[in-house]
């Protein structure tokens, strides 16, 4: 389901995201999950909200982000 604010992502995606990549992942999903709706449009069995997961994380990605050696996302 979209999310309304960053506060209401999942703790696996709160918990090691910054503020600015957290914004990015909610932009991201609220759009993938809207335009996914139909299952055609999707890859392989992917369900539309794990269509939208990949979706944010590829998103999170292309803005700069990836994951340290702490496990958590930082800023190239």
């Amino acid at each position: 389901m979209p999310y309304n604010n960053t506060s209401e992502l999942p703790d696996n995606v709160k918990n090691v995201l910054p503020d600015h990549a957290q914004d990015i992942y909610k932009e991201a999903f609220n759009s993938a999950y809207d335009g996914y709706k139909d299952p055609a449009d999707r890859h392989g069995d992917a369900d539309r909200e794990e269509t939208a997961h990949r979706v944010a994380w590829a998103a999170v990605k292309k803005g700069g982000y990836a994951k340290g050696y702490d496990d958590k996302w930082h800023k190239q």
